[in-house]
């Protein structure tokens, strides 16, 4: 039997109440938040009051690029914009696909399980507060 291991709905709920509450404490900040399965397709998701609406599509394909190709989506974005390696984003088959940061894959077990997105705040912030959320996760499962 092929068994197939993938984030559910507790998880889903999990992670967007920690980055609630990450974003929330960061004052005046808003954004978007996905969650994806190991497929890349939505388990959850959440546009908190003032986030803008450019990144509701924005974080589901962050979401959907980390889950896909197993990597966080800012990986591929540097894969794509090397100036000697790089390549067409579509060359990847499907417009889903994005290079932006925060994008980040759950691993657990060497597998991933799904991912998580953040969109709507600064590059670097939204990296950072879904690794955060990616590491309490993990360690939440692993438990």
């Amino acid at each position: 039997m092929y068994e197939i291991r993938s984030l559910g709905q507790a998880d889903a709920q999990f992670v967007i109440s920690d980055l609630v509450e990450q974003v929330s404490a960061r004052g005046d900040a808003a954004a978007v938040i996905a969650v994806a399965d190991m497929r890349g397709e939505l388990l959850a998701f959440l546009r908190m009051d003032g986030a803008s609406v450019a990144s509701i599509q924005i974080a589901q394909n962050k979401a959907f690029t980390a889950a896909r190709l197993e990597q966080p989506s800012k990986s591929v974005g540097n894969r794509v914009r090397d100036a000697d390696k790089g390549h067409d984003i579509s060359f990847f088959g499907d417009s889903r696909y994005i290079g932006f940061g925060g994008g980040v894959p759950v691993i657990v077990g060497g597998e991933c399980i799904g991912a998580v997105a953040v969109s709507g705040l600064p590059e670097a912030v939204d990296i950072e507060l879904c690794q955060a959320t990616v590491d309490k996760l993990i360690a939440r499962l692993s438990a």
